[in-house]
């Protein structure tokens, strides 16, 4: 992974500033900027529905109940990890730092993916150096996706934004059977490599064992449905999450508003590390309730990336300080509705499979 450097600018004095009215926020409340009572609640909340829902598909003796239950259980397990897996990750679902540890290797390891492995590279590969190629490890080299201007463009991109949304079906197949094994090769579609120690390569096979076992071995000896039946339901509960997950992460990066900074020869960018978090993120309808319940504040992308040591539960209380510090220090911050961040995608995916250049579009508000 290539190592960057940054220089000071305006987002270096908007940032100084954010962090100090934040600290001020949470020390007048005397409030923790880990979770509270309500995360406790959507912890416990989602976890019961995973198991309520994989409890009622072990049960079932219809096949259209059997596939419904199913969804549902993927579903659930998805929000889990959009609520209570991702603010583990960074250490604020909760105050102790071994019940973090704890939830975000349950939730995550449980869906088949190795925790380890997504924390560190999320935490220290794109949470650094966001949407920057051979330093995120989120910027992918898919022969099929052209996402950077310097990757090759080929004639077959200039139709990625039509097929796209049937690839995307594909990503936590991919994620699942592929993405971290091939990482054990050294070999990924994924930027930069990555050295896995034996004891988590141990876990990561036993985990997606463990995660066949229960999605598809167990189903099909219990139930009368057959391993066809539940082989289809298997495969559409990860077509559903992936389009999920896609739609709800895909729009804050990739975008024809975000940037792609390309450092210098020496691995310096031309800007500050708040700079490039507001440069690469967009968030849409942040002052949602019911976007922030249900995706876990990953909705308001740009406050997250800037403070991550923050739940998701106090992103609508200081969002106002955020936009309010933006707007002060001219610091562009690109919030927009859900639908025109979708249209935005797609725009760029057209942009980027038809021609070498693109300027990002300037966001007026």
């Amino acid at each position: 992974m290539n190592k960057l450097k940054f220089i000071k600018d305006e987002g270096s004095v908007f940032y100084k500033e954010l962090t100090a009215e934040i600290d001020r926020y949470f020390l007048e409340k005397g409030i923790e900027k880990s979770g509270n009572r309500k995360m406790i609640f959507k912890i416990c909340m989602y976890f019961s529905l995973v198991i309520i829902f994989y409890s009622l598909m072990m049960t079932s003796t219809d096949k259209a109940a059997f596939f419904i239950f199913y969804l549902f259980m993927g579903f659930f397990v998805l929000l889990t990890a959009f609520n209570v897996s991702h603010d583990a990750a960074h250490g604020v679902a909760v105050k102790s730092k071994y019940w973090n540890r704890i939830l975000f290797s349950i939730s995550f390891n449980l869906q088949g993916n190795n925790a380890y492995v997504w924390g560190k590279n999320h935490n220290e590969s794109h949470h650094l150096y966001t949407n920057i190629e051979g330093s995120d490890i989120d910027v992918l080299n898919n022969p099929l996706f052209r996402m950077t201007e310097t990757q090759q463009l080929k004639w077959f991109h200039r139709y990625q934004h039509l097929y796209a949304p049937f690839l995307y079906l594909l990503y936590s197949l991919n994620w699942f059977l592929f993405r971290e094994t091939l990482m054990l090769f050294n070999y990924s579609s994924r930027t930069i490599k990555i050295a896995i120690p034996k004891k988590e390569i141990v876990k990561l096979i036993a985990f997606k064992f463990i995660y066949i076992g229960y999605m598809i071995v167990l189903p099909a000896i219990v139930l009368p449905f057959g391993w066809g039946t539940v082989l289809l339901a298997f495969l559409l509960n990860h077509f559903m999450v992936s389009w999920i997950f896609v739609g709800v992460l895909g729009v804050s990066h990739l975008s024809d508003y975000v940037s792609h900074p390309v450092p210098d020869k020496e691995n310096q960018l031309n800007m500050s590390w708040p700079k490039l978090q507001m440069l690469t993120s967009v968030d849409y309808n942040a002052s949602s309730v019911f976007f922030n319940w249900t995706l876990g504040g990953f909705n308001a992308h740009a406050l997250h990336h800037l403070l991550p040591n923050i739940s998701h539960v106090h992103y609508l209380d200081i969002l106002p300080i955020f936009r309010s510090l933006a707007k002060k220090h001219g610091i562009v911050y690109m919030e927009m509705s859900y639908s025109e961040s979708l249209k935005s995608h797609f725009r760029f995916l057209k942009a980027m499979g038809s021609k070498q250049y693109i300027q990002p579009i300037s966001f007026a508000g």
